[in-house]
């Protein structure tokens, strides 16, 4: 692909190993997980710190420790220069994946020259949804939206809308478990075999409070006891109307990510030789009950602005939500399954909400790399209905 002068492309693209909630990284707090991988990130980029024009962050529930403007916090942390400024966002499931787009358009608009975008969520520290409950009971729904959206659309709990995608579907309970078990034994090959390039190790504790340097997804299991999983009760539904149980779910997980993005006129300015460029950023609205069907719509935008096919794809990453939603959207598309998670997804390596979306991207580029493929497709689902999707395209080395 011939690059234009302010085409953005990807320089660096790091995470944090994904921690189980109440994990080893419960003690660490938000803000520094976000300061620790944005210094990884721009180590990795060679970019000077006090070249960035802005820091792009996603976090969902943006209170307590994540409130304030994480993202400006992380930059102070993380001893940038204090003429960097920082912008926080809230896309839900979709925010770093957003903050990226957002970094990106900034770039292709002229505006920067170098920009990151980037996420983080510790549903240890921070319960999930906490802005929209204010602490007062754990998070159970919905209901304290404005009552004349409920009239308009009855959204229910997303645990109930992934339920509506199995029916929907004719995704059985076996289905949904299976892919779950197909999950974790791939993420815990590509982490025996060692590669996860995106990864940057960080300091931890293990369960009595001891230091340990985390350098590997948390919640990825070796061994499934298949007979324990079937016998799990659906979250909400009875055992026999039910499909979604916590094992076919993702994991609440503690984490975060960062990509650095740069013109291609400032990257060959400043020597630096970028891993990627984009193809496409889209993002779509969808049925706000089913909620989680937009990656259907984002899928379908993405290859028609690209002008490719999902053949063309070399490497997948469909958030994993729940179960029913990666198999709905492969069995919409007749996806090839090989390609699609082919390091398993978040129902193994789990899913910090606001930190999953640029972390997937850090996970996909490596995939590509490791399996010296051209184009890689990304597409989540979000909350109240809604998807974000991007196509990259790997630049040769």
């Amino acid at each position: 692909m011939t690059l234009n002068t302010n085409d953005p492309v990807i320089l660096s693209a790091v995470r944090t190993p994904f921690g189980k909630r109440k994990g080893a990284l419960r003690e660490t707090r938000p803000d520094a997980l976000l300061a620790g991988i944005l210094q990884q990130a721009l180590t990795r980029s060679a970019v000077p710190a006090g070249q960035i024009g802005d820091v792009i962050a996603g976090c969902v529930s943006q209170a307590g420790e994540q409130g304030a403007n994480i993202a400006r916090q992380a930059v102070l942390l993380a001893g940038l220069p204090e003429t960097v400024p920082g912008v926080s966002l809230n896309r839900m499931c979709g925010s770093s994946q957003y903050a990226v787009h957002a970094a990106a358009q900034a770039i292709a608009a002229g505006d920067l020259d170098f920009a990151i975008g980037c996420g983080v969520e510790s549903m240890s520290r921070v319960p999930m949804f906490l802005d929209l409950t204010l602490g007062r009971h754990d998070f159970t729904g919905f209901d304290n939206l404005h009552p004349r959206i409920l009239e308009r659309f009855a959204i229910p709990h997303q645990v109930e809308s992934a339920e509506l995608i199995a029916e929907r579907w004719q995704l059985s309970r076996a289905d949904c478990d299976a892919f779950a078990i197909e999950s974790h034994r791939r993420a815990h090959a590509a982490r025996e075999a060692g590669l996860h390039q995106e990864i940057a190790a960080v300091p931890g504790v293990d369960k009595d409070g001891n230091p340990l340097q985390l350098d590997h997804d948390e919640g990825v299991r070796a061994v499934i006891d298949q007979e324990r999983m079937a016998g799990m009760q659906p979250v909400f539904r009875s055992m026999e109307q039910g499909v979604v149980t916590a094992a076919n779910a993702s994991q609440m997980s503690d984490g975060a990510s960062a990509v650095v993005l740069a013109s291609s006129a400032a990257a060959a300015a400043n020597g630096l030789k970028p891993r990627a460029c984009f193809r496409t950023r889209v993002v779509v609205g969808s049925d706000p009950v089913l909620q989680l069907t937009g990656v259907i719509p984002a899928t379908h935008a993405a290859l028609k602005q690209a002008g490719l096919s999902l053949a063309d794809m070399d490497w997948i990453e469909v958030n994993e939500a729940f179960a029913s939603v990666a198999l709905a959207w492969a069995r919409e598309f007749k996806a090839d399954m090989d390609k699609l998670n082919p390091w398993g997804g978040a129902i193994a390596h789990g899913h910090p909400l606001g930190g999953t979306g640029a972390g997937l991207l850090a996970k996909m580029l490596s995939g590509l790399e490791h399996v010296d493929g051209r184009f890689g497709l990304q597409v989540m689902c979000i909350g109240h209905g809604m998807a974000t999707a991007t196509i990259v395209e790997r630049l040769p080395a």
